[in-house]
């Protein structure tokens, strides 16, 4: 089968990614072997690719956000089933964090596309129990950005408990933040959003945001919760001098750079609340694609062929995609 296949860490710059013919994989015990129709590219790709994360397995084939269709079934799923692999791949189920709900926590988690090979290939392998049903009002590409910027960006907006109807604050407006900020505005929320981009800024207004800013705005009017989806932690001080007295920051991403020293009295006090975000449960998945059917989500995509992923990746970096770049095999 035809793969991306990245064998030294480096800059998406110097196009690390090689296109090649390799073996189908094989599945194990409890996975099912799928025919990729589409995989959405990712900033962790980004970070898997460049460095910014821990190497843990080369060469790697990433990408963990694939759709397709099965073709070595198992128990669950049946030859010919549409379905999505996802970043989490792997818990051990019987560890505090596993037993408690909160499976993303857990030390022996594994993830698509850097522990184990991902979906920038024609074919891909996931533990049955990790892989979701797609909902059918979504094509193979629509539904890519769902199984990450969708699934953790849903933990995200999750964990800044945004009331109904309140004021949300949005850091970014890339994949994930274009897909979160759907679910804000159908719950009734008001949304400001603050992007550096030109172009992100245009878009932001295009899907009806209440306001649009700079990149590193102060909002206009205290919100209640706020989602940091850019990897820029010179933001968080900025963020939470944006909240109302008992708001939520949330910092969505794996990745983030040094948070500068900041002011206990003008960013943290009056009750405010700093969170993180680590992955998701296979619980957010089933919620979070059941209500993108519900809404209905509308992912914006731009498709690119497999074979040019290091381009993709590079646009992603340049913060020239509008919404999720897409691959097709």
């Amino acid at each position: 089968m035809k793969a991306m296949v990245l064998h030294q860490i480096a800059p998406i710059e110097t196009a690390p990614l090689k296109l090649e013919e390799v073996p189908i994989p094989e599945s194990q015990v409890d996975e099912i072997l799928v025919k990729v129709g589409a995989c959405g590219v990712c900033r962790t790709d980004l970070h898997v690719i460049e460095g910014d994360l821990k190497r843990e397995k080369l060469p790697i084939i990433p990408g963990h956000q694939v759709v397709g269709k099965v073709v070595k079934e198992g128990n669950k799923f049946k030859k010919g089933d549409r379905i999505g692999i996802a970043w989490l791949r792997h818990t051990c189920q019987s560890c505090f964090y596993c037993e408690h709900g909160k499976e993303n926590l857990c030390e022996s988690s594994r993830y698509t596309g850097y522990h184990r090979d991902g979906g920038y290939a024609e074919y891909a392998v996931v533990p049955e129990e990790y892989a979701y049903h797609i909902p059918e009002g979504f094509s193979d590409a629509e539904a890519t950005p769902l199984l990450c910027g969708g699934i953790v960006g849903y933990r995200a907006y999750k964990r800044a408990d945004v009331p109904l109807g309140g004021k949300l604050g949005i850091y970014g407006f890339g994949s994930s933040a274009h897909i979160i900020f759907q679910i804000a505005k159908y719950q009734g929320c008001e949304v400001f959003v603050a992007t550096r981009d030109p172009r992100h800024q245009a878009f932001a207004k295009e899907m009806g945001a209440d306001w649009v800013g700079a990149g590193d705005s102060i909002l206009p009017t205290p919100v209640d919760s706020i989602i940091i989806f850019a990897p820029a932690g010179n933001l968080v001080p900025i963020a939470l001098r944006s909240l109302k007295p008992g708001g939520i920051v949330v910092n969505a991403g794996i990745h983030m750079s040094n948070i500068p020293q900041m002011s206990y009295e003008d960013c943290l006090f009056h009750e405010k609340q700093l969170r993180s975000v680590e992955s998701n449960t296979r619980i957010d998945g089933q919620e979070f694609l059941a209500l993108a059917e519900e809404i209905p989500i509308k992912p914006h995509i731009t498709l690119f062929p497999l074979e040019k992923a290091n381009e993709a990746l590079l646009k992603v970096k340049q913060n020239a995609i509008q919404g999720t770049a897409v691959l097709i095999p």
